[in-house]
């Protein structure tokens, strides 16, 4: 019985394939230590914090994930202005520093003025963001309707 799904658009290898002209980035890793800068807003308080690691040419983005929704759509924007910053050619650390005059404000949140610390590494900054947050013990309750 032919259903439909025996085509050769479903039989295609789809490989990936590098090109030229993506969106110029901070590399995202590294395991040097890193400077960083609190984000936060009015509701959620802590969203996360922006790094950097000028040895390793690499900027990111921590989230905390007791808010882990507002701390997502944060994310988003100040990953956007990370790569706006690279565009720009400025080295990690000064891309915190112009990111910390910017106030966006509302659930995006800011930059806490006085918030610049170090980090022994990306993942020593990722444990500080979990602090205060399980995760949960049991799947969430479904909603109404089986969704």
């Amino acid at each position: 019985m032919d259903n439909g799904w025996d085509t050769p658009r479903l039989r295609e290898d789809m490989q990936l394939r590098l090109v030229e002209g993506g969106p110029i980035d901070y590399a995202y890793r590294t395991d040097k230590s890193v400077e960083h800068v609190t984000v936060a807003n009015d509701a959620s308080g802590v969203l996360g914090y922006l790094w950097a690691s000028d040895e390793d040419d690499a900027a990111g983005w921590v989230e905390r994930p007791a808010v882990l929704a507002d701390a997502s759509n944060s994310g988003g924007y100040w990953l956007r202005k990370l790569r706006e910053a690279k565009a720009l050619g400025l080295p990690p650390s000064q891309a915190l520093a112009k990111l910390a005059e910017s106030r966006p404000g509302g659930r995006i949140g800011g930059i806490v003025p006085g918030s610049r610390s170090r980090a022994d590494s990306v993942a020593a900054l990722e444990a500080e963001a979990r602090k205060g947050w399980e995760p949960p013990t049991s799947p969430a309750p479904r909603r109404r309707g089986g969704r």
